[in-house]
């Protein structure tokens, strides 16, 4: 897909932004439902957008015809960062986007995208699944009548595209930057004018120079949004998202009102997908990492260890400050933060270990 068609479509998406309050109520004939579902990005977004298609595609083959749920991108229903509201009020049934575009809501819901030095995509679904976030989950969700489902880990995101090199911490001072989340407040306590941008705006911004620079998934998603030809520094790795997981939502009214058998069904095809674009993305980012250097002349570089330090220093500061605020976010990160513990050891012994034994040079191939 090329670039221009793609923003193309995004920008029409912007262009066609509705009230959610006009919606009509879902189309009810012989049990059958019709379900909208608004993005936080483009629809034809690789990978993510995607996936969404995928799953509205999935959802309706495996409970043959009796949901089908008709895909919106960011904008073409609702602007990008109120498809939460809409799907709350129940204006529409399901969004798909990143929990912690939520965090005006509840900052417990940043836990529920990514950490900064935080758990990586495995041991994240490993939390998820098995360390009691998805009841957690279930619980800041429920509040806002919500039901949330994550959607596959995007890999350790790159540290962003930059006009000039930024070679210590000073030379962040007083840039323009988009950056979401908990990344983006440490930056912020580093005297960095954070904004948080939807996708299809980025671009734009970074050409007109509203924003210095802006960090957005990783070389595959990068590379169709174009950034390249504005910014030629592209730093890793980055500090903010280790585990990135995007997230589906759908209303709890209707989620409730499925059968155990429909409920079963779409928590399926929210795993399969899950573990598909995983692999997507991982395979993906590799060809298109090596097109960046070679082709469109992008300087690789990363940050120096005592910026890494200093990123680190203040997460956890940030962190700490987010768990003090109300007893559930104080759960769910002493839950976080314990798994991250026994994670950190065991990573030791594994993965870490093996990564820097793989990196040793001996011929292989």
């Amino acid at each position: 897909m090329k670039r221009r068609t793609f923003v193309k479509a995004a920008a029409a998406g912007v262009a066609t932004a509705a009230a959610a309050s006009s919606f009509p109520a879902p189309a009810l004939s012989q049990g059958k439902q019709q379900w909208k579902m608004a993005l936080t990005w483009p629809a034809n977004t690789p990978g993510l957008g995607l996936a969404a298609q995928r799953v509205a595609k999935r959802i309706e083959m495996f409970t043959e015809g009796k949901i089908k749920i008709k895909v919106y991108g960011a904008g073409e229903l609702v602007p990008a960062f109120e498809s939460f509201n809409a799907a709350s009020a129940g204006d529409i049934e399901m969004y798909q986007g990143a929990e912690y575009y939520w965090q005006g809501h509840h900052k417990a819901f940043n836990f529920f995208t990514t950490v900064p030095f935080g758990l990586t995509g495995s041991e994240h679904y490993a939390w998820i699944n098995f360390g009691g976030g998805q009841e957690l989950w279930d619980e800041l969700s429920a509040q806002f009548n919500l039901k949330g489902f994550a959607n596959a880990w995007t890999g350790v995101q790159m540290g962003g595209w930059f006009r000039k090199e930024i070679n210590k911490l000073d030379d962040l001072k007083g840039l323009k930057f988009r950056m979401p989340g908990i990344g983006g407040e440490v930056l912020r306590r580093l005297g960095v004018a954070v904004v948080n941008l939807p996708a299809a705006e980025i671009f734009p911004a970074l050409q007109s120079g509203t924003i210095d620079g802006s960090e957005w998934v990783g070389p595959w998603n990068d590379t169709m949004f174009g950034f390249y030809k504005i910014a030629k520094y592209y730093y890793a790795a980055g500090f903010h998202e280790p585990g990135t997981v995007g997230s589906f939502g759908i209303n709890k009214k209707t989620w409730d009102g499925l059968t155990d058998t429909e409920r079963e069904m779409i928590t399926t095809v929210m795993q399969a997908e899950g573990q598909w674009q995983t692999s997507e993305f991982r395979a993906r980012d590799l060809a298109a990492l090596n097109k960046l250097v070679d082709e469109h002349g992008v300087q690789l570089r990363s940050f120096t260890n005592e910026m890494y330090r200093e990123f680190g220093r203040l997460s956890g500061e940030v962190v700490r400050d987010m768990a003090s605020q109300d007893p559930l976010t104080k759960r769910v990160y002493e839950s976080y933060a314990g798994f991250r513990k026994g994670a950190i050891s065991l990573s030791k012994i594994q993965e870490g270990k093996y990564l820097r034994a793989r990196e040793l040079p001996f011929k292989w191939a």
